[in-house]
């Protein structure tokens, strides 16, 4: 079946941006193809299951298809969906969420998913950037496929790739700077600008909302800070409702926390990065107990101590069985689960239904416009 060349018409989106169609029964994954497209396209790996195709042809383009704004894409390994004008991206993204929460954590019905948007900010988002060096030093992307190092800038050239969906004042950076000593992560919002592992540039302070919040270039931070505002709002509000101490776990550089605060109850923390945790420290005044150390090792050491309400914020692998049983045994009153992955955010919510939890609240919150990439806020009481 590799190298069938056939006409289909694509169905829907897959989690990974490519579309999707069928031939004889079998699902067929097309890179770069858009819901309604007529494609003539070429199947390029075969599995049991499925296979994956490429396009030859856009015979008929769908009304959802654009032309995109970058000239690396498809080859550079960031955004996937700029070809797909931005209602379209929002609305395969919600149907995505939505089917993995029906056939990964097999609930039947969801409450109406919130969606949290802002399409005057759909290129320029992009706060935090991580950079890698060629071996000539210059600044560019990996590629999609390959994992080469794409340059933005070419010596025999005066024009700079500027990233559409980068910060500007991190654009306005690479105009000026055409190479970097090093592989290293920029963060660029309003007045904070920081550089990885430049002497007095790296560590800083940003503004969300009404607080300052320390941050390094060089640990993880949300890269869309006007919409991680938006999800601090939603937390806070939630978190009114709730009686007794907080536990934050993943706490990262106490992002959460620095707000929580302002309530005056017990804030406990987790989080096994030593770099985070100092700054996480600097952020939350008012800080409880602090557990450096991952979330399993929270679970074993665990006493009978009880929290109104648990923020978990895990990496895209999800929570781990043990920590998960371990929670979902101690029965705090609310649990706030921000996540980067349908799939493993559908399969742990499974195990809190069956814990005697209820999906109170589904919210989408779109942090990376061009791109396939979900985060998502569910609430379990």
């Amino acid at each position: 079946m590799i190298g069938d060349v056939f006409t289909t018409k694509m169905e829907n989106m897959a989690s990974n941006g490519a579309g999707i169609s069928s031939k004889r029964g079998l699902k067929i994954f097309v890179d770069r193809a858009v819901p309604d497209d007529v494609v003539r396209a070429r199947i390029v790996k075969e599995y049991a299951n499925w296979a994956s195709a490429e396009i030859i042809d856009v015979i008929q383009p769908s009304p959802k298809r654009r032309a995109p704004r970058c000239p690396l894409f498809g080859i550079c390994g960031g955004c996937s969906l700029q070809h797909l004008v931005y209602d379209a991206q929002i609305q395969a993204k919600a149907a995505i969420l939505k089917d993995a929460f029906t056939h990964i954590g097999g609930l039947s019905e969801l409450p109406e998913l919130i969606i949290k948007q802002n399409e005057e900010n759909e290129f320029g988002y992009r706060n935090r950037v991580r950079f890698h060096v060629d071996r000539q030093g210059q600044i560019g992307f990996r590629a999609k496929k390959s994992g080469e190092i794409i340059p933005l800038y070419q010596p025999n050239s005066s024009e700079v790739k500027i990233c559409p969906v980068a910060d500007m004042g991190i654009n306005a950076f690479l105009e000026n700077n055409p190479s970097l000593k090093r592989e290293s992560t920029i963060y660029s919002f309003k007045d904070t600008f920081l550089i990885e592992g430049e002497k007095g540039k790296s560590r800083g302070k940003v503004r969300i909302l009404n607080r300052d919040i320390i941050l390094d270039a060089g640990v993880f931070f949300q890269s869309n800070a006007m919409m991680l505002e938006e999800l601090v709002k939603d937390i806070l509000s939630l978190a009114r409702e709730v009686k007794g101490p907080y536990l934050d776990v993943y706490s990262g550089v106490g992002t959460f926390g620095a707000f929580l605060q302002d309530y005056s109850l017990p804030l406990d923390i987790v989080e096994e990065n030593r770099d985070a945790l100092v700054i996480a420290w600097e952020n939350i005044k008012n800080l409880g107990e602090i557990f450096a150390i991952s979330s399993d090792s929270w679970a074993e050491i665990q006493n009978t101590k009880k929290y109104g309400l648990v923020i978990v914020d895990p990496p895209r692998q999800g929570l781990s069985p043990f920590f998960l049983h371990r929670l979902c045994k101690d029965h705090p009153p609310a649990v706030i689960y921000v996540s980067c992955n349908p799939g493993t955010l559908a399969r742990d919510s499974k195990t809190f239904i069956q814990a005697g939890y209820r999906l109170d609240s589904l919210s989408m919150f779109d942090f990376y416009p061009q791109t396939a990439h979900i985060e998502s806020l569910a609430v379990f009481r």
